[in-house]
């Protein structure tokens, strides 16, 4: 007779997984010989510590569109877990976390350590769970170890798409599935359908005539147009139409930067031509975008007034349309599908040099992609503009660049004209230290034919650094750049002359990462810098690029205060 351990494996098989992040432990443990009979099948990647599986998971799901899968004991997939599933949470990522009780077998009311039943003395995996998931079920049978499961893909891959859990009691894990009466299990397939519902064609007629009547619209693109298909019809609709692009932190590289429409990332740590073109719109059309306050300079009523700008949102979940901001139209539906629509009817053609002029009057008014002056470092360290120069010479199409958090992002975001579409893998969720070198993991395993690079600080390369030892043994060759400026720069900058609990104690990560069984380079040069990241295109191993940044390079001259 078959185990509910058994039946969890073969349901994650037809539910189309092709791989599983784990650290296991407990109830985990007692499923690996089902996972090492579906080797060749499922593949499951061991990392080092929960919140790189997490991550990895949550990146999976964010890149590929369908649910990465996290595999954790109950008490650490919640506790340290928890930064990728946050993330998803936050973001939208399609996610399933499969975890357990960790009562071992039935000693749940009697004070076992790690336990997470919700008993006396004990924590509760459900409950902090279903504070960050769409969907969060409680298997105490077998059969609804499966059905749970089914339902938690179901979950997670509907929009708006994000993270579904299933926690086990431990004790069913390796129960025998008994024979069912009247709670019968049916294939996986049949609770997987959907279809997308369409956009009302009234309602995008609607928002063409919005959008030919104004002499200044703008486009503020988010998340939901990261997609292959989305990101080309913007460019075809915007291109022909003269129609400005502003895109959010999830929306970094939704578009060719270099094309007349584009006018760069919004908020505080974006391009103040963005932030220029926005506030002079008199149409504005939010598509697939939060309007989240972290990246609309925090309400600041000068960049958008619902009485003076004609405001209109496409979102796939309609409660997200108004949320944030009243809007005068609103259209439900997934942007791909919208914008192909819109491709069909007059958006304002006979204004496209006109507004093709406004947008490139605005970008050379406000430096979209020129540094600053006078960013130089001292001798024997580089600053980031300098690595914002390198990048912008050597990345190629072939490229995908995971960022991370603080001043190193802050630079890219805000001075990086990125040329390929989609090339940006950002953390807009939490937005965590940490992220981005499980990150490119995830991006190369996916895409094995990409070249994964990840631009990380010290802060946050310090606390995943054992990703390396997951990409040796999974043979995933990315290029790590660690900005070194020993501290936490961004809370640095902010502090100015009262710094405190800011500065690290050096680390040499080239080194480290030599111990690892990967390539280290330590360089303070910019000619070296991208020396080094032409020659980790051909390596075979992980490659990390240790570069001394001058401590004090700031965020503040490329941020929109």
């Amino acid at each position: 007779m078959a185990t509910t351990k058994n039946a969890i494996v073969r349901t994650l098989i037809e539910c189309g997984t092709q791989h599983v992040f784990t650290l296991p432990g407990l109830g985990v443990t007692w499923m690996l010989d089902e996972f090492y009979a579906e080797r060749d099948r499922l593949r499951l990647v061991l990392t080092r510590s929960e919140q790189i599986a997490s991550v990895m998971a949550q990146v999976y799901g964010k890149v590929s569109g369908k649910p990465g899968v996290f595999l954790g004991q109950g008490p650490f997939a919640s506790s340290t877990g928890a930064f990728g599933i946050l993330e998803a949470y936050f973001a939208g990522s399609p996610m399933v976390v499969l975890t357990d009780t960790s009562c071992y077998d039935g000693f749940a009311m009697y004070g076992v350590y790690q336990t997470m039943t919700g008993d006396y003395g004990a924590a509760d995996a459900r409950t902090v769970l279903g504070t960050m998931t769409k969907y969060c079920a409680y298997a105490t049978e077998p059969h609804e170890a499966v059905y749970g499961l089914q339902l938690a893909f179901k979950h997670a891959a509907l929009p708006r798409t994000g993270p579904a859990a299933v926690v086990l009691k431990t004790p069913i894990i390796r129960r025998e599935m008994p024979e069912q009466t009247r709670v019968n299990l049916y294939p996986s397939e049949g609770y997987l359908q959907a279809s997308p519902a369409r956009p009302d064609a009234d309602a995008v007629a609607r928002l063409a005539e919005m959008l030919a009547r104004a002499e200044r619209p703008v486009i503020v693109a988010g998340q939901g147009a990261q997609n292959e298909r989305a990101r080309a019809l913007l460019a075809q609709v915007a291109g022909a139409a003269g129609i400005a692009v502003a895109t959010s932190y999830n929306g970094k590289s939704v578009i060719d930067e270099t094309l007349p429409v584009a006018v760069g990332m919004l908020g505080n740590w974006g391009s103040r031509s963005a932030n220029r073109m926005l506030a002079g719109a008199d149409m504005v059309l939010f598509l697939g975008a939060s309007l989240g306050p972290d990246y609309l300079r925090f309400r600041d009523q000068n960049l958008i007034d619902p009485g003076k700008q004609a405001l209109a949102q496409v979102d796939v979940d309609a409660r997200n349309a108004g949320w944030v901001y009243p809007v005068q139209h609103a259209v439900t539906g997934d942007c791909a599908d919208v914008l192909a629509m819109l491709a069909g009817h007059p958006l304002g053609q006979e204004r496209r040099a006109a507004r093709l002029d406004t947008i490139a009057r605005n970008n050379a008014e406000h430096g979209f992609g020129v540094i600053p002056a006078g960013n130089v470092a001292a001798d024997g360290m580089l600053h980031y503009a300098d690595i914002v120069r390198v990048l912008d010479r050597v990345l190629t199409p072939n490229d995908m660049l995971s960022l991370d958090a603080g001043t190193n992002r802050i630079w890219v975001t805000s001075m990086l004209r990125v040329r390929t579409p989609g090339q940006i893998i950002a953390p807009g969720g939490i937005g965590g230290m940490g992220w981005a070198l499980p990150a490119a993991a995830a991006v190369r395993l996916l895409h094995p034919e990409r070249h994964s690079i990840c631009l990380i600080g010290d802060g946050g390369a310090a606390m995943t650094l054992t990703t390396l030892a997951t990409c040796v043994q999974e043979k995933l060759p990315i290029t790590v750049i660690v900005a070194n400026n020993q501290g936490l720069g961004m809370v640095r900058d902010n502090m100015r002359d009262k710094r405190i609990a800011v500065d690290f104690s050096p680390m040499d990560f080239a080194a480290i990462a030599r111990g690892m069984g990967c390539k280290g380079i330590r360089v303070d040069r910019a000619d070296a810098l991208a020396d080094a990241l032409v020659a980790a295109r051909g390596s075979d191993l992980p490659t990390v690029i240790d570069v001394s940044i001058d401590p004090a390079a700031s965020h503040h001259p490329v941020s929109d205060y």
